[in-house]
């Protein structure tokens, strides 16, 4: 599935729909090249599962920030990682087996995330599009396991 992302509120607006309908074990991979929208994105569904105003830095440099929500949630991001067993060692397996993950640079875990992750997987890259001031993106939505069905219920 498509879905057009105007600006940064219908990127949030994103992540802001697909809270709802996560549940332990699944994983949210956000795929796309540096500014198009993953962090947005990640804070919206976040903040949906917290409170709005929580606060949610970009775990460039922590690797992971983990949020008391229902389900827990934990935010990955894996530019930093040079191998894809390092994912362990920063308790990605934990977080899946508490709750659910979102993260950033998935790619980063090897050509078979799968391995790594539960089998109830969302992903969505974000590419450019448009010329407006925000550049305009362009979210490309798949899903695996339980997500190959809940897909149709990620509209904006």
């Amino acid at each position: 599935m498509k879905l057009a992302l105007s600006d940064a509120q219908a990127t949030t607006r994103l992540g802001q729909v697909i809270a709802p309908l996560l549940a332990a074990g699944d994983s949210v991979l956000l795929y796309g090249p540096l500014g198009m929208g993953k962090s947005t994105l990640a804070r919206g569904l976040i903040r949906a599962l917290t409170t709005p105003d929580e606060d949610v830095p970009s775990p460039t440099f922590t690797l992971v920030q983990f949020y008391e929500s229902a389900p827990p949630v934990a935010h990955f991001d894996l530019y930093r990682l040079t191998r894809p067993e390092e994912a362990f060692e920063i308790g990605l397996d934990e977080a899946l087996d508490e709750g659910c993950v979102v993260i950033e640079w998935p790619e980063r875990l090897g050509e078979a995330p799968g391995q790594f992750l539960g089998p109830d997987r969302l992903s969505i890259e974000i590419s450019e599009q448009g010329a407006s001031d925000f550049g305009g993106r362009l979210a490309t939505v798949s899903g695996v396991g339980r997500w190959e069905e809940l897909i149709d219920h990620v509209r904006l």
